[in-house]
C-alpha cells in the first residue's frame, strides 16, 4: 500500500508477499535504523498483532534494500514469543542491533533480549541470553560510535519495572550486547526517554523525572574498567509534562528525545530535547524543543516547534527528532490541526538548519487518518515514532490508518 500526499509518499511496511496490505493485523511502536555505509538499507522493527481481536504481540520486522521503496516483512524474532517495546540502532559497519522487551501473556516480567543483523535487517541472531539484556519496560538504547576508548559499547536505560529490581536503571554491554552489567540507577529517576553519545564518548540521558525533566551524563561509561557514575544532572524546562490518554487511550503522548550534534560544524556536540508535552492548564500536547551548547550544564527555554495558534483542542502527539549527519535537526509528529474533530491526525515536519535557533514552517507530509481506528485488544497507536536522519531529509517509521477494512468496517 502506497499513501501520496503532495510530494511526500508513505510506503507501508507490514505487507505480505506480494506488497498488499494484511487484512485484519495490527502494528505500531515503530523503530528504524538505516544503513551508515548504504543509505538504501533499512530495517524497522514494530509490536506485530496478528489479529486486531487480541492483545498479545510479538517482535514484527521488515527491511528494505531500496531506499524504503519495497518492503520485506519475513515474520517475527520468535513465534510465540509475547514481546513489546522494539527499539533499533545501527553502527557504523552497518549492522543493526534489536532491542526487544519480552514478557508473557500475565506480564509477570520485563526482560530485553539483544538482537543482531549482519546482512540488512533479513536475518536476526540473538546476541544476548535469551532476557539476558537486562532492562525493562520503556527500554532505549545508544551506540558509542566515536572512535574512543567506548567504542562499540552498547547503553540503556528503562524506566524501572525491570528485569533487575526496582528504580529506573542504567546498564553497559562493552562486548556488542552479549552480556550486560549490572544495573546502576540513574539519577532524579529520569526515564521514558532516551540516550545519546558526544564526539568525545559522554553519554547522555534525557528523559522525564520525579518532578520535571532531566537530562543526566557519565563521563566515564565509555571506560570500561570502571563502573559507570553519573557525573551531571541539569534540569531542564521542557515546558510541560509529558501525557498519557486522550489522543491515545490507553498509552503515551509522546516520550522524550535527546539527540546529540556529531557534524563537527560548530553545532558539534550540541544536545538537543524534545517532546510533546502538555503546557500548564492545558490537556493537549505541543511539540516543545530545548538545546544545550555547553555540554547539558545549562539549557535554553523551551521553543514550540508546532506553529499553528495556540488551541486547546488540538493535538502535537508523539513528536520526535533526529539530527543529521551535517547538523541539520529533523522533526516530526502526529497534528490535528487541520481536523474538524481534532482527532484526525497528519503527520508533520520542520527542520532547523542552525543548531534549532529557527525552525522552518511545518508541513504536513501525510494523508489524515483515524487513530481510534484499527487497534488491536489494546486501545493505543502505540508509545512512540521514530526518525533517522541523512543529509538530504529524514526516514519515518510511523503508524497510521490508510487501509479500510470491509469486513470490520473500519480502516487499519
Amino acid at each position: 500500500m502506497i499513501s501520496q500526499f503532495g510530494t511526500f509518499t508513505s510506503f507501508q511496511v507490514n505487507v505480505d508477499a506480494n506488497g498488499n496490505n494484511i487484512l485484519g493485523d495490527a502494528a505500531n511502536e515503530c523503530s528504524i535504523s538505516v544503513d551508515p555505509t548504504n543509505l538504501s538499507k533499512m530495517t524497522i522493527a514494530w509490536r506485530q498483532f496478528n489479529s486486531v481481536t487480541s492483545n498479545f504481540r510479538q517482535a514484527g520486522w521488515g527491511f528494505t534494500t531500496d531506499g524504503g521503496a519495497h518492503w520485506t516483512f519475513p515474520g517475527v524474532l520468535q513465534n510465540g514469543v509475547f514481546r513489546s517495546d522494539p527499539v533499533t540502532n545501527s553502527d557504523e559497519i552497518g549492522q543493526f542491533f534489536y532491542l526487544s522487551l519480552q514478557s508473557d501473556v500475565n506480564q509477570s516480567f520485563f526482560c530485553d533480549d539483544l538482537w543482531r543483523s549482519t546482512n540488512g535487517g533479513q536475518t536476526w541472531v540473538e546476541r544476548s541470553p535469551d532476557r539476558g539484556a537486562g532492562g525493562g519496560d520503556k527500554q532505549w538504547f545508544t551506540i558509542d560510535k566515536t572512535n574512543g576508548p567506548g567504542h562499540g559499547f552498547q547503553y540503556q536505560s528503562d524506566d524501572g519495572i525491570n528485569c533487575n529490581g526496582s528504580g529506573v536503571e542504567f546498564q553497559r554491554s562493552t562486548n556488542g550486547g552479549v552480556t550486560w552489567q549490572a544495573p546502576i540507577v540513574v539519577p532524579s529517576g529520569t526515564d521514558l526517554g532516551t540516550l545519546d553519545v558526544d564526539t568525545n564518548g559522554n553519554l547522555f540521558i534525557g528523559g522525564e523525572g520525579f518532578s520535571n525533566f532531566n537530562c543526566v551524563r557519565s563521563s566515564n561509561a565509555q571506560i570500561g574498567g570502571q563502573t559507570p557514575s553519573f557525573d551531571r544532572n541539569t534540569s531542564v524546562n521542557m515546558g510541560g509534562s509529558l501525557g498519557s490518554g486522550g489522543i491515545n487511550p490507553a498509552g503515551l503522548d509522546g516520550m522524550l528525545f535527546l539527540a546529540i550534534d556529531r557534524s563537527g560544524t560548530a553545532t558539534n556536540n550540541n544536545i538537543y530535547m524534545l517532546a510533546s508535552v502538555v503546557p500548564s492548564g492545558r490537556s493537549t500536547t505541543d511539540v516543545m524543543f530545548v538545546r544545550s551548547t555547553d555540554g547539558g550544564q545549562t539549557f535554553s527555554a523551551p521553543r514550540r516547534i508546532n506553529d499553528d495558534p495556540v488551541n486547546p483542542n488540538k493535538w502535537h502527539w508523539f513528536g520526535t527528532l533526529s539530527v543529521a549527519p551535517n547538523g541539520r535537526i529533523d522533526s516530526v509528529w502526529y497534528d490535528t490541526r487541520n481536523a474538524a474533530n481534532n482527532t484526525d491526525s497528519q503527520l508533520f515536519y520542520s527542520f532547523s538548519t542552525d543548531g534549532g535557533l529557527t525552525w522552518a514552517a511545518n508541513v504536513a507530509v501525510s494523508n489524515p487518518f483515524n487513530p481510534f481506528e484499527g487497534y488491536p485488544n489494546q486501545s493505543k497507536i502505540g508509545d512512540y515514532i521514530t526518525i533517522v536522519s541523512d543529509n538530504t531529509g529524514g526516514n519515518v517509521a510511523y503508524s497510521a490508518t490508510f487501509n479500510f477494512n470491509s469486513s470490520r468496517g473500519q480502516h487499519e
